[in-house]
């Protein structure tokens, strides 16, 4: 963390040392300047002697000159403070990382889009019915247009290993992309201690791990059952009510009932496997995250990479479903959580999948669209 204090006395005795500097040639150049002893005839004759020059740094200042640095005076002291400044706001955003974690990047992505009038304040509106419509109808004309992305068509991998790898972590695109993080490699980020803090604060404060035994323990839970299960059960139910558990609040029942509506108004459309991408994109953007942190080797994550792209490749056929269940779990998600800003959420979602499809030349991006699905492999197909 960065410390304030250290950085304002820093600041006091940069100002003060510069003070002093100044002072110091201001007395010299009022002392009078000896005069070399010459020859009668000589000193009549020669030019005028030049104003005195003082030496500082191992540079020769004139009087001319130092008045305009003795001008400048105040402009150096704004300029110390405006440094100060600009390093607490540097710190702020840096704290501000830190408590958002995961969500920063969509966050800030909001943010830019709020702040163009782009897009509707969907923050202040209420999470009533009308609002669960404008949801749903958002939703689907976000598919929708995801949908008609073009893709190359799926390809066999076979056994190649590599592919597979690159296939994975590629799994991680949509968090990597709103996060900024690296696509070409299973690190997320070069192996600084401000980044390794940061990402650590961001699996802590999104998803409350703290180290490798409740990540394994995440992970168990997102490959295994996770809104997969979540989303079949509450789609099954014949009311919310079958859902709770008996100690929910009156907000928490809300929000049940809300997410109930959800399963149950999509259930015919979509069955449970389509949760897949959702469940898997999380689960490899945290096995990355894992393994930058040292929770996990790199033969344990490219392990579990490897687990998580056939589960992927069973259970969707390319890379736009893949984002389209990514949205779909996502707005699920918001809707239990009783997050009514859901919309920028999924705009940036879908930003980020438009980027991995469509990027390349003049649009960064691109890597989804460099690495086609796997096609469907031959039942019995094993890694060895």
């Amino acid at each position: 963390m960065i410390d304030f204090d250290e950085i304002n006395r820093r600041a006091r005795a940069a100002k003060e040392n510069a003070s002093a500097s100044l002072k110091e040639m201001e007395k010299r150049l009022e002392e009078p300047a000896p005069k070399p002893e010459q020859p009668a005839e000589e000193s009549a004759a020669r030019e005028p002697e030049p104003p005195p020059r003082v030496e500082m740094f191992g540079q020769s200042f004139s009087p001319e000159d130092l008045a305009g640095l003795v001008a400048n005076q105040a402009q150096l002291q704004q300029m110390v403070d405006q440094k100060v400044a600009e390093a607490a706001a540097g710190n702020l955003n840096f704290m501000m990382e830190q408590l958002l974690g995961e969500d920063m990047g969509v966050l800030m992505a909001a943010m830019e889009t709020l702040s163009a009038g782009e897009e509707e304040d969907w923050e202040e509106e209420p999470f009533d019915e009308a609002r669960e419509q404008e949801l749903y109808t958002l939703l689907e004309d976000t598919m929708a247009r995801l949908d008609a992305l073009p893709e190359p068509e799926p390809v066999a991998y076979g056994k190649d290993e590599v592919r597979w790898e690159r296939f994975g972590v590629l799994l991680s695109g949509l968090i990597s992309r709103l996060n900024d993080h690296a696509l070409d490699e299973l690190d997320v980020e070069e192996h600084l201690p401000v980044m390794e803090q940061k990402i650590a604060s961001l699996v802590r404060g999104s998803w409350g791990i703290s180290g490798r035994s409740e990540l394994l323990e995440m992970l168990r839970y997102l490959s295994r059952e996770g809104y997969t299960l979540r989303y079949q059960l509450y789609a099954e139910a014949d009311s919310p009510n079958e859902l709770l558990e008996g100690e929910e609040d009156e907000e928490e029942q809300a929000n049940i009932a809300r997410a109930w509506r959800f399963a149950r108004r999509y259930r015919d459309r979509y069955s449970p496997a389509f949760m897949t991408g959702w469940d898997v994109g999380r689960a490899a953007m945290l096995t990355r995250w894992g393994a930058y942190l040292g929770w996990l080797t790199e033969n344990e994550a490219v392990g579990i990479l490897w687990e998580l792209s056939q589960k992927a490749a069973e259970e969707l056929t390319g890379w736009r479903e893949f984002a389209c269940s990514y949205l779909f779990g996502g707005l699920m998600w918001k809707m239990l959580c009783g997050d009514s800003a859901a919309a920028s959420y999924l705009g940036s979602l879908a930003d980020a999948a438009t980027d991995l499809l469509a990027g390349g030349g003049d649009r960064p991006g691109g890597q989804w669209r460099a690495c086609p699905w796997p096609a469907r492999r031959p039942i019995g197909f094993s890694q060895h």
